[in-house]
């Protein structure tokens, strides 16, 4: 799209270890637009925040390697830039919100010593100014007498302060981009709907760009513009939220709107998706998700289905949307 700002091209990353290639993220491929949220949904182990630590190279190399693709931001290919460059965009240009506030903030340094060092290594200005920054940034994030908050240890924190402080922090350098993993996984309901409140906030009042990976689809109504679905380390399904909701196209996002609870429904039961996620060491051949899928045809298990435009902003890799499929049944 001519508006894109970050461009994700046939992204693979792999780790070598002794049991074998982890194949966790394996031809990852999507765009993100100015403003835009764009959801990365699917289960756990499906490579949804490898492929996020992969768009600025924080995974562990060794064993981690990006063995093919390209991450397009601003015309220069992260994945092949150098690490000066690389260094000048973490925190500043792209901002990364960890799933856990609790690995992710340093035990020993105050909040306040972890903010200002994330601003004075992107920005030239005075102590003062810095703290006041900070400052302003906690108050934003809803933490009360936010002065009193920067002097606090993460461990003097609650659970939803870390979180909202971890927040600020990658906001402290006024990004462009804001991935987001999983940022409400581990707070309670009434901590869930201010950060989700605070994401909106976000992306209409700085027209921030957000990347944000959820597993909860009721999330993704909330906030969400367009939907990437992955699975086995790709996308199997792009398309704007409301054409996800109402008529999904791969049997894998068919699988996983049933399984939404529905308090207008008298089910005793909710449906759900046989089998589990393929070992990443172990991909199955053709359609990763054929096993499991109760659509597959003889082609599914053996050829690989590509990603094909089925209507105006909507794409499927399935061979139910493949011409030849036909001939295969």
């Amino acid at each position: 799209m001519s508006d894109a700002i970050l461009k994700v091209d046939n992204l693979k990353t792999w780790f070598y270890t002794r049991r074998g290639t982890v194949k966790a993220v394996n031809g990852m491929s999507y765009s993100l637009n100015k403003g835009e949220c764009l959801c990365l949904v699917g289960e756990s182990g499906c490579g949804k925040s490898v492929s996020a630590l992969s768009l600025l190279r924080l995974f562990d190399s060794p064993p981690g390697r990006i063995v093919e693709g390209h991450v397009l931001y601003k015309g220069v290919d992260l994945v092949n830039c150098t690490p000066g460059h690389l260094r000048s965009v973490r925190g500043k240009d792209i901002a990364l919100v960890f799933q856990n506030a609790q690995a992710a903030l340093n035990p020993v340094f105050s909040i306040e010593d972890q903010m200002l060092e994330q601003i004075k290594v992107h920005y030239d200005i005075n102590n003062r100014a810095a703290i006041a920054k900070a400052q302003t940034l906690l108050e934003e994030m809803m933490i009360p007498a936010p002065e009193r908050a920067l002097k606090m240890y993460p461990h003097q924190m609650s659970g939803g302060m870390k979180q909202r402080a971890m927040i600020a922090m990658s906001l402290s350098c006024d990004p462009e981009i804001l991935i987001a993993d999983e940022p409400t996984t581990a707070v309670d309901v009434t901590i869930r709907a201010q950060i989700m409140h605070i994401f909106r906030r976000l992306k209409t009042s700085r027209n921030m760009s957000i990347i944000f990976i959820t597993h909860d689809l009721s999330l993704v109504r909330e906030i969400g513009d367009r939907v990437a679905v992955v699975y086995a380390g790709k996308v199997v399904e792009l398309a704007p939220v409301a054409k996800i909701m109402e008529e999904p196209a791969h049997p894998y996002t068919r699988g996983l709107i049933s399984c939404l609870p529905d308090i207008s429904s008298n089910l005793n039961r909710l449906p759900s998706i046989p089998g589990n996620t393929p070992n990443p060491l172990d991909l199955p051949p053709g359609c990763a998700f054929h096993p499991r899928c109760s659509m597959a045809m003889n082609i599914c298990s053996s050829n690989e289905p590509f990603l094909t435009g089925i209507a105006d902003d909507h794409m499927v890799a399935c061979h139910l949307y493949n011409a030849r499929a036909g001939e295969n049944k």
